[in-house]
């Protein structure tokens, strides 16, 4: 199940006005043109950033997604139509030989049961043609990043088009060994109701990680720092053999 934050229709619709710099897709649009990606599997799109991103450089483009409210999103942008979407996830996909398989921003850590983030890195194999690649990110277990996810730092009002002003923040709800589950809250100004959504994301270990890679048939080829956090993320490129 999708967290609100992207299944429900009202908070779908925020998601990108919320969260307008994804900077952070500087680094793999860069990897897509290392490896000389031209046809790239998008596992857990969103409203289809990083797709359309892509989609618009001429890649062959296929965004997966189980939220179905942030995927009528997705449709409904420019050039959409240059992506095939599939609502579901990366353990039910059609025939693909894909060059690139990527999982960008929280997507990774969201996958929290061991047997779902293995068969999902099963689909990813069966999905990529023999030697290529997947690329993702997760953050650094040490780092502790949760501890800055607070109220008091989170906080703000978002001038949104059609909407009006909207109030948001996070609070962490609860620390259990590796995973972290917090709450965003969205309180709208024109009369609305306040929204929430629950999520929680697995802090995995580096060596978990490369084990559980090989296992699924994976060689891990490098694993980088990512450009705009350093020292904060691993972001993994693995091979398929």
């Amino acid at each position: 199940m999708a967290d609100d934050c992207f299944a429900h229709p009202i908070l779908a619709t925020l998601y990108d006005p919320l969260d307008p710099n994804r900077g952070d897709l500087d680094a793999y649009v860069r990897m897509t043109e290392e490896f000389g990606a031209h046809r790239v599997l998008d596992i857990g799109c969103g409203t289809g950033v990083f797709a359309l991103l892509l989609a618009g450089r001429g890649k062959a483009v296929v965004g997966v997604e189980p939220a179905r409210a942030s995927l009528d999103v997705a449709r409904t942008k420019p050039g959409s139509e240059r992506v095939r979407w599939i609502c579901g996830d990366a353990t039910r996909l059609p025939p693909l030989r894909v060059d690139l398989a990527t999982m960008t921003a929280n997507v990774a850590q969201a996958i929290v049961d061991p047997e779902d983030w293995q068969a999902t890195l099963r689909g990813i194999r069966e999905a990529l043609r023999p030697g290529g690649r997947l690329v993702f990110e997760t953050r650094v277990p040490a780092r502790r990043a949760w501890e800055e996810w607070t109220r008091e730092r989170s906080h703000s009002v978002t001038e949104v088009d059609g909407v009006g002003p909207v109030e948001t923040w996070v609070d962490v709800t609860e620390v259990a060994g590796s995973l972290v589950t917090f709450r965003w809250t969205y309180r709208f100004a024109t009369g609305r109701q306040t929204l929430t959504s629950d999520s929680t994301l697995r802090f995995r270990d580096r060596d978990d990680i490369e084990a559980d890679l090989r296992a699924t048939g994976f060689v891990v080829e490098d694993i980088r720092d990512a450009p705009d956090r350093p020292g904060r993320e691993y972001v993994f490129v693995a091979r398929r053999d």
